[in-house]
C-alpha cells in the first residue's frame, strides 16, 4: 500500500526504527510525540500510510522514532542529532519536517542546528519552553510509568488530549487500553518524558528562518494553546493556526489537518 515499508537504520552507535511510504520526489519527515517512548513505529507502516495518504502523491514520507536504546538523560537536542545522523545514513539531504508535541521540540533543534536540511517546518501542539501545565501532565505520566500503570497513562493521555465529544464516543474502549501495546519496560518513555520538561529553546527561536507553520488547539490541556502563540511570536514570518475547541489530539480529530499540512508544504 503506497509503497509502505518498515525499516531500521544504524547510524554511529545507535539504531532507529522508521517507516516510509509515498512516491513523491521530495522528502517529508514526520516526528511523533512522547508516546514513541511506549512503542516505536516498527510495524506501523501501513496504518501511517493510510492516515497520511494525502501526502503520499507529492512526497516520500518518513516517520522516525527515537533510537531504540536511549541513554539516560538524553535531551531533545540529543534526539535531534540522532535524527540528523539517521537522515545522513539514508541520504536524506533535505526535507519538510512535521513535528508533533515532543516531535516538534526535536524539530526545533534540528532546524536550529542543521538549517540546511530543513525546507519547511510544521510545529504541531508543541512548545519552546516548559510551562506549569505540561509539567503537571508529564509528572502524572512519569508517576504512572514508575508504577507500571500503562492503562493509567493511556486513559490520562486520552482525557487530556481529546475533545469531550470524542472522549464520550471512545469511553467503550477504556477497558482495552491496559492490554494493547504495553511495553516490556518504561525506560524509554521515562527518558523521553523527562526530556520534554527540560526542553527550552525559546531564546533561540528567532534564529529559525525557514517557512514555518505552527498549529495548536485552543483547548490543549498538555502544552496549552498559548505555547503555540509564543512560538509564532518568536519566529519571524511564521504562520499560526489554532483549532477552536480542540486540544492536544487535534491531529487525529481535525478532518482537514493532513490537507492543511500538505497545502503548506507544497507552496
Amino acid at each position: 500500500m503506497l509503497n509502505a515499508t518498515n525499516g531500521q537504520v544504524n547510524h554511529g552507535k545507535e539504531t532507529t526504527d522508521y517507516i516510509s511510504f509515498g512516491k513523491g520526489e521530495r522528502n517529508l519527515i514526520l516526528l511523533p510525540g512522547v508516546g514513541d517512548g511506549l512503542k516505536t513505529v516498527k510495524g506501523m507502516a501501513i496504518p501511517f500510510a493510510f492516515l497520511y495518504r494525502a501526502l503520499a502523491k507529492d512526497y516520500k514520507v518518513y516517520v522516525f522514532s527515537r533510537p531504540v536504546n536511549l541513554k539516560p538523560e538524553t535531551t531533545t537536542e540529543d534526539m535531534a542529532e540522532s535524527l540528523f545522523g539517521a537522515m545522513k545514513e539514508l541520504n536524506i539531504l533535505s526535507a519538510s519536517i512535521v513535528g508533533v508535541s515532543q516531535g516538534g521540540m526535536i524539530a526545533q533543534y534540528l532546524t536550529l542546528n542543521h538549517p540546511e536540511v530543513v525546507e519547511k517546518l510544521v510545529l504541531v501542539v508543541t512548545l519552546a519552553r516548559p510551562n506549569p501545565i505540561v509539567r503537571s501532565a508529564i509528572k502524572r505520566w512519569v508517576e504512572m510509568a514508575k508504577k507500571g500503570d500503562y492503562k493509567g497513562i493511556m486513559v490520562s493521555t486520552a482525557e487530556l488530549s481529546y475533545s469531550p465529544k470524542k472522549i464520550k464516543q471512545s469511553k467503550w474502549m477504556y477497558g482495552l487500553l491496559g492490554s494493547i501495546g504495553k511495553p516490556k519496560n518504561f525506560d524509554r518513555f521515562l527518558i523521553q518524558a523527562n526530556s520534554c520538561i527540560k526542553h527550552d529553546v525559546y531564546d533561540k527561536l528567532d534564529e529559525i528562518k525557514c517557512p514555518t507553520l505552527i498549529i495548536g488547539g485552543t483547548d490543549d490541556k498538555v502544552v496549552t494553546g498559548e505555547a503555540s502563540k509564543e512560538i509564532a511570536e518568536k519566529i519571524a514570518n511564521s504562520e499560526l493556526f489554532l483549532y477552536e475547541g480542540l486540544g492536544h489530539g487535534l491531529y487525529e480529530e481535525a478532518k482537514d489537518f493532513v490537507h492543511r499540512v500538505a497545502a503548506f508544504c507544497k507552496r
